[in-house]
């Protein structure tokens, strides 16, 4: 190498260097950015960054950094929000500002921005407003869809029957259970436990769930241009993605050649009315795309988060049975053996209800939240944060803020319990998030929660062949969501 080659060299290590010391510094200087790590050049805070668990690195850099601050996935600007009152003043008190949508590379490239979820501007607010309406209109918080759950809540408990006491992984008997609600919604049935399609597609969605977590779909997320184009197992949730696009449209084409648009019977049909009144409008959001990647998002959000937190819920209580017990002492005292759980009993149950908050507190699942994004230059406790900038509510730090919870690594149910034994509320509580964008199915998730774990507590006993202390609540894969470790246990009948 002649001298010239090296001279340019070594400039470029130099120049290299001052701008990873100097590009943070400087655009948060110019744009009065919230304060963070000195970025790398493309590589952004990436060795700042455990990709096992980013919230504990993101919530670590909030000690040093303050609740509001700024990082670089790659080259992606990103504002993390922590603690209850900041997210609380961003997602609550400037809902409009904090209403975009930030996109997850490894998950939603499969949308396209595209559906409800990933879409954003007159897109997500068109298409918001028709699912809720849609939903509303097909039960979701009317005593139509609690018939629904009371009976798919039978068929789980003729299920778990099956299983004669002996230990089993609950993962994919939950998971086909609240799977059908959403189901008779959607596509206007439910399937049998047993059905072939109906189990592949379940077994696709925990997975896809899953892979989300692990540490190749976080480096996804921060190198999304350059991991695209190298093999691995990174791509493994985008696989699982379209086999279930290929199932929903399958379901579309069947239900396009039987529709009577004069009597739609679900959310599709509802849809493919909507498609055809406004065919002639080129510009119009009711198209083929977005009634798939819409069915997708409902149909994912009503069955994993639903199934994973009342896995987290069945493997807290073999943790503690003392609080089973006392759930079974209520369970007793208000609704019997004699009758089905209703949604009326919420109120006179305390306790469940104070444990169901808890779990959903505790299990934490969605972590980081979805992103958002500002939809404008947005002051914000003092600094300007950028249009388009994403941002991340970390709803963990919520959910264990000291300040909110006491002892929040303990999982107690007393803290939504006031003095008297009654139920309380609490703010620092979002598992639905908050604002404009917060979850449009929560109604429902509450009714399935309650009826489901109920339903299964008044009819078995839920125990493990792994001593209480010897059982882990920690997650087994921790990132962008938060999944418990497989386990096993028996559900013991407690009829005779």
């Amino acid at each position: 190498m002649d001298l010239l080659s090296v001279s340019v060299l070594l400039l470029l290590c130099v120049c290299c260097i001052l701008l990873a010391l100097t590009w943070g510094r400087k655009e948060g200087r110019g744009l009065r950015l919230p304060p963070g790590p000195t970025p790398l050049p493309i590589l952004g805070n990436f060795f700042q960054l455990d990709r096992k668990d980013i919230v504990k690195s993101l919530v670590k850099m909030s000690e040093v950094y303050g609740p509001v601050f700024t990082v670089y996935l790659g080259l992606r600007r990103v504002v993390v929000l922590c603690s209850y009152k900041v997210v609380k003043e961003a997602l609550v008190d400037q809902a409009e500002e904090f209403s975009g949508r930030g996109q997850i590379p490894s998950f939603s490239k499969d949308f396209n921005e595209h559906g409800v979820v990933f879409a954003h501007g007159d897109r997500w607010r068109l298409l918001r407003r028709f699912s809720l309406s849609t939903l509303r209109n097909f039960g979701m918080g009317k005593r139509s869809i609690e018939e629904r759950i009371q009976e798919e809540a039978r068929c789980l408990v003729e299920e778990l029957h099956g299983t004669e006491g002996k230990p089993f992984d609950p993962t994919f008997i939950v998971s086909r259970a609240v799977s059908n609600i959403i189901c008779s919604i959607v596509f206007g049935n439910r399937f049998e436990y047993n059905d072939e399609k109906f189990l592949r597609l379940n077994k696709l969605i925990t997975e896809r769930f899953r892979v989300t977590s692990t540490p190749q779909a976080a480096l996804y997320n921060i190198f999304p241009e350059i991991m695209e184009k190298i093999p691995g197992t990174h791509h493994a949730g985008s696989r699982c993605s379209q086999a279930i696009i290929s199932f929903i449209r399958e379901r579309i084409k069947m239900q396009q050649a039987s529709l009577d648009p004069s009597a739609p019977q679900n959310y599709i049909d509802c849809f493919l009315v909507k498609m055809e009144e406004e065919k002639h409008n080129p510009c119009s959001e009711f198209c083929m795309e977005n009634l798939i990647m819409s069915t997708f998002n409902l149909f994912f959000a009503g069955t994993e988060t639903i199934g994973t937190t009342l896995r987290c819920g069945f493997l807290i209580l073999l943790k503690y049975p003392e609080i089973q017990e006392k759930l079974h002492e209520e369970i007793d005292r208000v609704i019997g053996q004699d009758r089905i759980p209703t949604c009326e009993d919420r109120n006179k149950m305390p306790y469940m209800e104070a444990v169901l908050h808890e779990i959903q507190r505790f299990s934490d699942i969605l972590p980081m939240n979805l992103p958002h994004a500002v939809t404008r230059d947005t002051l914000f406790r003092g600094y300007v944060i950028p249009k388009g900038t994403y941002i991340y509510p970390m709803l963990s730090t919520v959910h264990y803020d000291p300040e909110q919870h006491s002892n929040p690594e303990e999982f107690d149910p007393g803290r939504f319990l006031d003095s008297h034994g009654r139920f309380q509320k609490l703010d620092a509580f979002m598992p639905f998030s908050a604002g404009k964008r917060m979850c449009l199915g929560e109604g429902m998730a509450r009714m399935e929660l309650f009826l489901f774990f109920t339903t299964v507590l008044q009819n078995f006993t839920l125990t493990s062949l792994v001593p209480p202390g010897e059982i882990s609540l920690a997650p087994a894969v921790s990132s962008f969501t938060k999944l418990p470790g497989q386990y096993q246990l028996s559900m013991i009948p407690r009829r005779s």
